[in-house]
């Protein structure tokens, strides 16, 4: 904890309905000292305590984004820590985890350091930081992902420049061998990536995103993938799948905690091409989204837990940079703050339950990565909660939105829910879209003790 973090904090949260992978429970939570104290209906708190009545509000355990592009340092004109942060506890989301393409890039234990130094004092939010993989610095990755305030590795198999990029199996299983915790990978092909850009004419649209980087550029990678998490033995967690084909592929072969899967609000709420009609390249990512048959199987596989869980990957940049053409237009969705929002909605439209939101936005992150004290309400877990109001429903309002890019292709969404308060260790830090206090975001802590 740096100096100037504020002393734990107390709080009553008392008359909501609390949400559980289990299901909901009528009751009240106690937080002393920062973490959850007791759990259960018609609670007795100290008189000193202070009181948050939920009464009417659905309580979730604060939510977990395991994936964000925050873009500190070096493009703070798209996004920084604190705007990021602050969007992510505007959407309930009290811990994420920063991937490490940053200007310089985080490929080793000082650009870890800068990048935690630069959060403390700044970031709203719990936190941890990714170090890239590298042929360079794949023999001391093991070493170095027990820095503190290390989210792990992550690696780029495609969609990626300069060092960063691993696109090679016997570069990929020198990082795998390297290590013990589970590694992050962006599973691209780059090979087919390479020469279906270079096969683009000048008629190319962002509205055949989802054709140039088609569906095998996915497949042909996550299957290199899974062979070799198979021979190394070494835990993985497969970034934004985005296709059918993966799921079943998932399925099919079953590995169990071998590997665990993320999706993006982006490949289960936006489809092709409907979504580039409408929003041009705002719509634009990568992976990208594609039509409804994979957004259907995507749907499934995170309902039947073939997906463990939910991320962002909150990618922003300006509008003017999104105006240039395709492909010079960049890749990436603003998403932290709309989450939950999100699947809230999907709970309404009756293809996730409430349980389910749990599970694939708190517990599940924190299972896959081995969080401590995060991701359930619980005694003896962080006191990190979000209240939600379950009766205000209408469209998304852009002034709502808290992140540098000022821009969503949810804005005027219909939205079945919004989170009206959000409490980080038992400290109301932001309600009715307005923050509290000063930033206090605290390092992250991981099973094995980094």
């Amino acid at each position: 904890m740096h100096s100037d973090a504020p002393s734990p904090a107390d709080l009553f949260v008392h008359g909501g309905t609390l949400l559980t992978p289990d299901g909901a429970i009528a009751g009240d939570v106690l937080i002393q000292g920062g973490r959850i104290a007791a759990v259960g209906p018609q609670l007795t708190a100290p008189v000193s305590a202070p009181r948050l009545d939920a009464t009417g509000r659905l309580v979730f355990p604060g939510l977990i984004d395991p994936q964000v592009h925050f873009r500190e340092p070096g493009w703070t004109h798209k996004e920084d820590l604190a705007s990021g942060s602050l969007s992510a506890i505007a959407g309930g989301v009290t811990c994420f985890m920063e991937m490490p393409n940053t200007v310089p890039t985080t490929t080793d234990p000082a650009a870890l350091a800068d990048k935690l130094q630069r959060a403390a004092g700044r970031a709203w939010a719990d936190h941890a930081f990714f170090l890239g993989a590298t042929a360079e610095n794949a023999e001391r990755l093991g070493e170095w992902e027990q820095q503190p305030g290390c989210a792990g590795v992550k690696v780029f198999m495609g969609s990626s420049t300069g060092s960063l990029l691993v696109a090679d199996d016997a570069t990929l299983e020198r990082v795998l061998r390297s290590g013990t915790r589970r590694v992050a990978v962006h599973s691209e092909h780059e090979p087919r990536l390479r020469e279906r850009y270079a096969a683009l004419d000048a008629s190319a649209r962002v509205r055949e995103h989802h054709h140039v980087r088609d569906v095998a550029c996915a497949v042909l990678a996550t299957e290199r993938l899974l062979n070799l998490a198979e021979k190394t033995g070494r835990k993985i967690h497969l970034l934004h799948v985005s296709t059918a084909d993966e799921v079943a592929m998932l399925r099919e072969r079953d590995l169990g905690d071998l590997v665990t899967a993320e999706v993006t609000p982006n490949h289960l709420f936006l489809s092709a091409p409907e979504c580039y009609e409408r929003w041009g390249s705002l719509a634009q990512m990568n992976p990208p989204v594609r039509d409804r048959t994979h957004q259907e199987a995507l749907r499934a596989g995170l309902r039947d837990g073939v997906l463990t869980c939910i991320g962002s990957d909150h990618a922003p940049h300006t509008l003017a940079e999104k105006a240039r053409p395709y492909p010079a237009s960049p890749s990436g969705i603003p998403g932290v703050q709309t989450i939950l929002p999100l699947l809230l909605t999907a709970v309404e439209a009756g293809w996730l339950s409430l349980a389910d939101v749990v599970r694939v936005a708190a517990s599940g992150p924190a299972a896959a990565y081995g969080i401590e004290g995060k991701g359930a309400i619980e005694a003896g877990y962080d006191g990190d909660l979000v209240l939600v109001d379950p009766a205000e429903l209408g469209p998304l309002r852009l002034e709502w939105l808290r992140s540098r890019a000022g821009f969503s292709p949810y804005v005027g969404m219909r939205l079945a829910g919004w989170p009206t308060a959000t409490v980080l260790r038992g400290r109301l830090v932001y309600a009715r879209h307005a923050t509290l206090g000063t930033p206090a975001g605290e390092p992250l802590r991981f099973a094995g003790g980094a």
